[in-house]
């Protein structure tokens, strides 16, 4: 029997342990094996060429992105950086233009180095990537909702340019999950993920996935975890795991939550522009909708400058001020110094990252409260400018 996603979630082939019943998968710290032969090796050799624990992980996560093989990492940029070495020196990339901070500075300061070429492209307009394919182009990666003004990218345009190229596809799936959007069902062939976020939900483990359908794709990525050895280490894949758990009831929450907040910052003086795909003003609002369950819970707003973002910061009483994003809790982060800090003001202000821009990760807070907390934050605002 298939199962929907959300069933999935607490139903995996993973749920009980065969050996005795138990309702948790075992956390196996051991890092070397006893191997009964010379020539005959059982499943496990060394922890990390794999580990039981960590290989539950990857096949839960690889059936909930709906494909065959899933990788866990030691963090979010481990699954990039070992998907970017895919490539090989010559190779050219076309990457989203406003892709996360962490993304940039693997693209634009260790990439350069090894002699892989790129160009950034805004994702939106399929006519640009094309024009920015060359003939050495061998890779597209995408994310959308983008980080952190949450612009869509047409998938299915992209993959098909890709395909018409010979050019492997790559999509950061951090914001969305599974929950929402599933890339490899529009033909992306890897999904990446900082675990980090939404999937591990609790803000106590850092972790990255990688997800592919194809079996020779498959085979070089696991070639590739093996020689960099960039792995979760089993008691952080159970922490993943656990966040898995609730992961469909938490973003079903957050979004909605996230949803109404969006549209609640739209009515405030103090708020210029508000960025999430839920709104129907939102620039790639339809296409989200056709090729994904959800908008997500994270948002971005814009205020008038640096100045108003401080003193919202330090009114605020419920949101955690901090990096990150995708937990229980609601965190407030500012772009400029924090994801996209590695970015030059140029370079910010060309992708629309201003200095009066917050981004939003909604948790699971009354959202009632969250509103009335950044009420009062705006109240002290238009108090303090009364003043002058």
């Amino acid at each position: 029997m298939t199962f929907s996603k959300q069933t999935s979630l607490l139903h995996s082939k993973h749920k009980t342990d065969p050996h005795n019943g138990a309702v948790s998968v075992p956390i196996q710290h051991a890092s070397t094996f006893d191997q009964k032969d010379i020539d005959d090796f059982g499943d496990y050799d060394y922890a990390r060429s794999g580990n039981p624990t960590r290989e539950a992980l990857e096949d839960i996560i690889a059936d909930l992105e709906n494909g065959t093989h899933g990788f866990a990492f030691a963090s979010g940029m481990a699954a990039i950086s070992t998907t970017f070495m895919l490539l090989s020196a010559g190779d050219h990339l076309v990457i989203t233009d406003d892709v996360y901070g962490g993304t940039f500075r693997l693209t634009t300061k260790v990439l350069t180095r090894q002699g892989i070429e790129h160009t950034f492209v805004d994702m939106t307009k399929p006519e640009e990537v094309a024009q920015a394919i060359q003939p050495n182009t061998k890779m597209i990666f995408m994310e959308t909702p983008s980080n952190p003004t949450m612009k869509i990218t047409p998938i299915k345009e992209i993959v098909k340019l890709a395909k018409e190229h010979g050019c492997l596809t790559v999509l950061d799936n951090t914001f969305m999950t599974p929950v929402l959007q599933r890339p490899l069902d529009l033909g992306v062939d890897v999904v990446v993920h900082s675990a980090t976020k939404f999937i591990s939900g609790h803000s106590d483990v850092v972790a990255g996935l990688a997800i592919v359908k194809d079996a020779d794709l498959a085979a070089e990525i696991k070639f590739l975890q093996n020689s960099f050895g960039a792995i979760l280490g089993p008691q952080d894949c159970w922490l993943v795991m656990r966040g898995l758990k609730t992961l469909h009831t938490r973003m079903e929450a957050s979004s909605r939550s996230a949803a109404r907040l969006a549209a609640w910052f739209l009515e405030q003086p103090e708020v210029e522009h508000v960025y999430y795909p839920g709104l129907k003003e939102h620039p790639g609002f339809d296409i989200n909708n056709e090729q994904s369950e959800g908008a997500g819970a994270v948002l971005s707003f814009r205020l008038k400058d640096k100045e108003a973002v401080r003193k919202v910061v330090k009114a605020v009483e419920i949101p955690v001020f901090a990096v990150s994003l995708g937990a229980v809790e609601t965190i407030l982060s500012y772009p400029p110094t924090m994801s996209h800090a590695a970015m030059s003001d140029a370079e910010r202000d060309a992708r629309g990252i201003s200095d009066g821009l917050l981004r939003l990760s909604v948790g699971l807070e009354k959202t009632e409260d969250l509103m009335e907390d950044f009420a009062r934050a705006f109240e002290k605002i238009r108090l303090e400018e009364a003043q002058k």
